[in-house]
């Protein structure tokens, strides 16, 4: 058996090293031991310079990256990977479902992880009373990645003179260069400065209560670096304040920008002939090339013509976009379990959206919805209640807020309307009734305010099937 000592951490060179010379030696990965310092009663490998290997190019980031992490198998692992690749594998590093790179590529995400987790969650503290000024933090990464992690601050924060201390190490910059020095301890930074209710106040600026989810919001910002994060301290009251937000929020729909409504557009919508069939105004629909933003593909209302109810939601999410069909992602889903509860046949509705077309940006591969703005929900009410006219429902189902401004052709405040309506204008005369949209119910923060939400959404169907009977 041969031992072999690395430094602690990343000893990335002296691993090369180590691996030249006992692949040159041809000893196998069973035969040699890998440790970091300390000692062993296997004598020390005597090992000789041997030249570099020559390895797939895929081989040299994942060894690269593993280094990193703080496991202390990571070198046995790695030598093994260059052992096999030498040894008639040369596609190993292309096999994920092999046990040995299921294992590594593991490791190499979590590096990336801890990476991404220190880019975020480092917070400089100004050190008071040092001249020239000079900024300092504490963080704890779960792995050796302070070299890795280097050039980000130094780009980042360029013009700062700072240092970062961890219990591995520390980074130095002086504007100049870039440095890295012995363990720190918590103390070597401030544990505040004047800056903290600064960040407190950005994030909560910046804190969507209708979006907030605690599972997603934990396995993106784990507890573990509260205690360095200012903003942390207010998040257990945004969390418990964030229900009552969202109602607050969606009463106050009403304040959507009206300045961006094409009064020209719809002048000449109005003008048109008006479609005498369901099909043609579908042909209509299609045909019309949406504002910048959103999907070109309509997606046209479907349901039997005279139902008892119609549905009308906001705009077709994304699975509805690539479906080219309403409702059939999960507040569709939602909105068909709720139906089922109460004894409505939901191929017996009409459902169809106020908007016809899908409004998003992109990020990366995800397209993230956007609500439509006020002059939008306008622009496309002639064809909704022309599509009402045609299919005529007994009664006419809001779902959410922008389905009842473009019902009733103004901003209303949801909550104050739920319940029985009667969307009436000087042309259109609709019994109907109003209620929260089904994606409301998802975007819930907790399981108490889901299931409220839910048992009040049921509530509403009931009425408004009582209300039609």
């Amino acid at each position: 058996m041969r031992r072999v000592t690395l430094q602690p951490g990343a000893d990335l060179d002296g691993f090369r090293r180590a691996a030249r010379a006992l692949v040159a030696e041809g000893v196998p990965p069973d035969a040699v031991v890998f440790e970091e310092g300390g000692t062993s009663l296997i004598p020390e490998a005597d090992l000789a310079d041997a030249p570099p290997l020559s390895l797939p190019k895929s081989v040299p980031p994942i060894v690269r990256d593993v280094a990193m992490h703080r496991d202390p198998e990571r070198w046995a692992l790695l030598y093994r990977l260059i052992w096999r690749v030498l040894h008639g594998e040369r596609r190993l590093p292309e096999i994920v479902a092999d046990p040995l790179m299921h294992r590594l590529h593991v490791m190499r995400r979590n590096i990336g992880r801890d990476i991404h987790k220190m880019h975020a969650f480092v917070r400089f503290r100004k050190v008071e009373g040092a001249e020239p000024e000079r900024f300092a933090a504490w963080f704890e990464p779960d792995h050796h990645i302070l070299r890795a992690v280097g050039p980000f601050f130094r780009d980042r924060f360029g013009a700062m003179i700072w240092s970062i201390h961890t219990p591995d190490g520390s980074i130095h910059w002086d504007r100049e260069q870039l440095a890295y020095g012995p363990p720190g301890r918590p103390e070597d930074a401030p544990a505040q400065d004047g800056f903290e209710e600064g960040w407190r106040d950005y994030y909560g600026a910046i804190f969507n209560p209708a979006r907030l989810n605690p599972t997603a919001m934990r396995a993106e910002m784990p507890k573990k670096y509260w205690k360095n994060l200012p903003e942390a301290k207010i998040i257990p009251d945004l969390v418990r304040g964030a229900a009552s937000r969202v109602g607050t929020m969606m009463d106050r729909e009403p304040t959507m920008p009206a300045k961006r409504e094409p009064r020209a557009a719809l002048e000449a919508l109005h003008a048109r002939e008006k479609p005498r069939s369901l099909d043609e105004l579908a042909r209509m629909i299609r045909a019309y090339v949406p504002p910048e933003g959103y999907s070109p593909k309509a997606v046209i209302g479907e349901g039997p013509m005279e139902p008892v109810f119609a549905f009308v939601g906001e705009q077709p999410g994304d699975i509805e976009d690539l479906e080219g069909r309403p409702f059939v992602g999960p507040a569709g889903k939602m909105l068909a379990k709720a139906l089922g509860e109460v004894g409505i046949d939901r191929d017996a509705c009409y459902v169809t959206n106020a908007v016809k077309h899908f409004k998003f940006v992109e990020r990366g591969k995800r397209r993230i919805h956007q609500k439509p703005s006020l002059g939008e929900i306008k622009h496309y009410r002639w064809w909704l209640m022309e599509e009402l006219e045609l299919v005529r429902p007994h009664l006419v189902i809001a779902l959410g807020g922008t389905a009842l401004t473009a019902l009733t052709g103004k901003a209303m405040p949801l909550m104050k309307s739920r319940g029985p309506a009667r969307f009436a204008d000087a042309e259109h005369a609709l019994p109907g009734y109003v209620t929260v949209h089904p994606s409301y119910l998802l975007r819930l923060p907790d399981a108490d305010a889901k299931a409220k939400g839910y048992a009040d959404f049921v509530r509403d169907l009931n009425e408004a099937k009582a209300l039609a009977a």
